[in-house]
Parts: structure tokens; sequence; C-alpha cells
């Protein structure tokens, strides 16, 4: 049994996957292009299937020129906090395998991918960033304005950014500003064959 930032796992885990959480409030403070392709290294190690590294990561530094046009790809719920954040990311995965042309699906490209982020998630916490993950973004606009190829699905968005008081958030999301909890083990976890739940 592990405690940190208030949460207690069951099973005695390293307290970083207790201190890693998504936060809202960010400082909206500039990031350096090597600090954030530090978290895209690590992101980028992660193990996929025959490793096809099926992950690709599209960027934008707060006060670049990108920055707006991706602040505009996310949803207005998304925006009104992640324009404080100091990078967004989305993800890309690849969903074939070999050369396009042999038209050999990848079923894992979008597992893989989530394992980069979970990398990078974790990267971000140990070098004094946070990450949240966000499904809240414009799919199919991104695929067209960033030149997305057929082939290649958007996963997710993520902000980048160090840690503020929540202070700065709407009272809808200052609410929301904690550290979640997790289903019991018991609910996900199931020795030798599945047991329906909700």
């Amino acid at each position: 049994m592990t405690k940190a930032n208030s949460r207690e796992s069951e099973y005695p885990i390293d307290p970083m996957f207790l201190d890693r959480w998504s936060p809202r409030a960010f400082t909206g403070e500039i990031i350096e292009e090597a600090q954030l392709l530090t978290l895209l290294d690590a992101a980028h190690w992660a193990p996929s299937s025959a490793n096809m590294q099926p992950w690709r990561f599209l960027y934008a530094l707060k006060g670049s020129e990108h920055w707006e046009e991706f602040v505009s790809l996310l949803n207005e719920a998304n925006q009104e906090w992640a324009k404080n954040a100091s990078a967004l990311i989305f993800v890309v995965s690849r969903s074939f395998n070999g050369a396009r042309s042999e038209g050999r699906s990848s079923y894992t490209h979008s597992f893989d991918a989530g394992t980069a982020w979970g990398h990078l998630a974790m990267q971000a916490r140990i070098s004094g960033f946070h990450a949240h993950g966000m499904g809240g973004i414009k799919h199919d606009e991104i695929k067209e304005k960033l030149e997305v190829p057929d082939g290649y699905r958007v996963e997710a968005g993520i902000a980048i950014g160090r840690i503020a008081d929540k202070s700065i958030l709407s009272e809808r999301n200052r609410e929301r500003e904690f550290p979640s909890q997790r289903k019991p083990l018991s609910e996900v976890a199931f020795n030798g064959h599945f047991i329906g739940n909700d």
C-alpha cells in the first residue's frame, strides 16, 4: 500500500504513479523546445507491437506561430483552460503496418500510441511538469489543417505545463481540480475470465 498526493494504492507501487494527475490550472510559462523534446523522447521509447512505433506527435509551443491554431483545434471547454498550457500536442497513430500500399492494418496502433502517451505523462511529472490528456479535440479539423495523411488516426490531445493555483480556473473547473481516485482493482482486473460490471 502506497500513499501520496491524497491517494492510496492497494498494493506497494512507486509513489510516482500516484503523483501523476491531470490538472487544468497551468502557469502559462514558456517551455523550451528541448524540454518538450525530452518528454517526447521518453514517449518514443515506449514498447510497440513488432517495434512498428505507430505514434506521431504534432506539437506547438506557447508563443510560437502555431500556438493559436493548436488552441483552436481543441473543443471550447478545453480551450478555456488549455490556452494557459506551455505546449499542446496531438497524438496521431499509423493504422497500417509495412508500406501503405500493402494494405495491412495494424490491430494495436491505438494501444501502442496510448502506451507512448503514458510514458510522456510520467516523464512530464519526473521533469517537473504535468500533462493532461484530452479527448475533447476537433479530430477531423486536426487531420485536415495539420495535413495528417490517410491511414493515420488522430487519437488525442495533450496539454503540458507547470501547475498553477486553481483560483485561475472557472468555477466549474475549480471544483474538478484535484487528483481523481480510481476504481478498486477488483473491478478492472479479473483472474481467469471476464467478470461483467458497469
